[in-house]
């Protein structure tokens, strides 16, 4: 082995000592709840939308022979 392949094994064994002993002593420690925010209730106007459909759109594919869309 080479000196290059020997760091890269120490190097990565020493990221995953170093992250798990990170999420141990994260998931161990006792945290506190999440502070409750004071919340403003808001009531909107009430909408009513009027509208009528249209006729549906015509899609024609693009071949060599369409120069274009038509929608």
């Amino acid at each position: 082995m080479t000196t290059e392949n020997i760091f890269s094994a120490v190097l990565t064994l020493s990221l995953l000592a170093g992250g798990t002993v990170a999420f141990g002593s994260d998931a161990a420690s006792n945290h506190a709840g999440p502070a409750k925010a004071e919340t403003t209730v808001v009531t909107l106007p009430t909408v009513t939308v009027v509208g009528r459909r249209v006729a549906p759109t015509e899609v024609a594919v693009e071949t060599a022979a369409v120069e274009h869309r038509v929608q």
